[in-house]
């Protein structure tokens, strides 16, 4: 209150004077310029999921080259490895990084713990490696206990509370990415709400991130949908190809492809949550390459074909039907197979880039060798980094001048 009359003091004042145009300005550039410093954890539109279950990935180093090759600014890891954010030092690649679900309950006991936490997992690497965001957990309501839903809220402000002590809410975002298994129904998207059981932990968390300008993260993935239901399903529906598509009666709106009904899905529960201006942003996005028998359409023709339009569809930076004016923003999963996953082969099999380095498939892309192939003469340890530079420089110099 005290600020606010000063405030007001000094603007009638400035109003009174002779430059008081130029005062006005100056006064609307500091306000203006306090807006920009609000911390926002995605660059453009594309960014990539880097997974690391895995005992055959180049190191870090290595990888920065290649995402620099690809242009790609925006990387999501699960944790807070210390080799990966040295490595990412002046890079300019964005990363959000992730607080485990396994120490959730313990940030949520109290703000001291979360500062430490921060201390020792994110405050040594700044501003060298550009953390933009902090994670909150993976997929945590609608999936794992009730235990664990108790807690995501209070881990959620401890962190944000301690990154506010340290001045850190300008650059690095709090956030939680969420499943599916959160919504009751999703078709059509007009349909989507949340499950009655997840409610009360959704609705606490969703007033929280309203309130300190977080999106609304989903892991959206058409072929999970497709796999579960490839006989009710259009395979070029969920491919972003030319199909009838679907239409919406509620809201009159036509869906010609299955990504954009997941998204409208999410923006309609959020509606119904009383939470219509929140963005939504998907956080993990992919298609297998390799699957078991069971598993419908997990193969490296469809996973080209989906990671291929999805990246030419986000480098458009268009909305949805149902929000056309906010560009929709995309984590795709992943940057590499992982050979240590459990769960069925497709688990192991979503990356863009082979373990060696060499694109799993062509979607515009180049690798840090050029095919499998030339790998097996030289492994990763045997090729410095300069080289790999050079070689990635090269590449992406002959396919411009094509």
């Amino acid at each position: 209150m005290e600020c606010s009359f000063i405030v007001n003091i000094s603007f009638t004042k400035l109003m009174d004077s002779p430059s008081s145009s130029l005062w006005f300005l100056l006064l609307f550039f500091i306000i203006s310029l306090n807006a920009v410093l609000t911390a926002e954890a995605f660059t453009g539109t594309y960014g990539v999921n880097y997974g690391r279950v895995a005992d055959n990935l180049p190191p870090p180093e290595s990888v920065v080259t290649l995402l620099k090759a690809a242009k790609i600014k925006n990387i999501r890891i699960y944790d807070t490895n210390p080799e990966v954010l040295k490595a990412f030092s002046k890079s300019g690649i964005e990363i959000v990084v992730c607080v485990p679900n396994e120490i959730l309950k313990d940030l949520s006991l109290g703000e001291d713990r979360a500062m430490n936490w921060i201390k020792d997992n994110v405050q040594p690497y700044l501003p060298g490696t550009s953390i933009r965001g902090i994670s909150i957990g993976n997929e945590v309501l609608g999936t794992l206990g009730v235990d664990f839903w108790e807690v995501l809220l209070p881990a959620a402000k401890n962190v944000y509370s301690a990154l506010d002590r340290l001045d850190l809410t300008r650059v690095v975002q709090v956030q939680s990415p969420h499943s599916e298994a959160v919504f009751a129904n999703s078709f059509p998207p007009s349909s989507c709400n949340f499950r009655d059981d997840v409610l009360p932990f959704m609705k606490p968390l969703l007033q929280f991130f309203s309130e300190i300008g977080s999106p609304f993260f989903i892991n959206a993935y058409p072929f999970l949908a497709y796999k579960s239901d490839p006989e009710h399903i259009n395979l070029r529906y969920a491919l972003f190809q030319s199909n009838p598509g679907i239409y919406d009666t509620k809201t009159k709106l036509h869906y010609d492809n299955m990504f954009d009904a997941q998204v409208d899905a999410a923006y309609a529960a959020l509606e119904k949550a009383g939470f219509s201006k929140m963005e939504v942003i998907v956080s993990e996005t992919g298609w297998a390459s390799k699957g078991d028998d069971n598993e419908a359409g997990a193969n490296l023709k469809n996973a080209r074909t989906y990671n291929y339009n999805l990246k030419k569809k986000l480098a458009k930076k268009k909305g949805t039907p149902f929000r056309p004016k906010i560009p929709v923003k995309a984590y795709v999963f992943a940057l590499f197979n992982e050979n240590l996953k459990f769960g069925p082969t497709s688990e192991r099999n979503f990356g863009l880039f082979k373990a060696d380095g060499s694109i799993s498939y062509d979607i515009g892309f180049t690798g840090l060798v050029p095919s499998s192939a030339f790998s097996s003469l030289l492994s990763f340890k045997e090729i410095g980094s300069s080289y790999l530079l050079v070689l990635t420089s090269c590449a992406a110099a002959l396919l411009l001048n094509l």
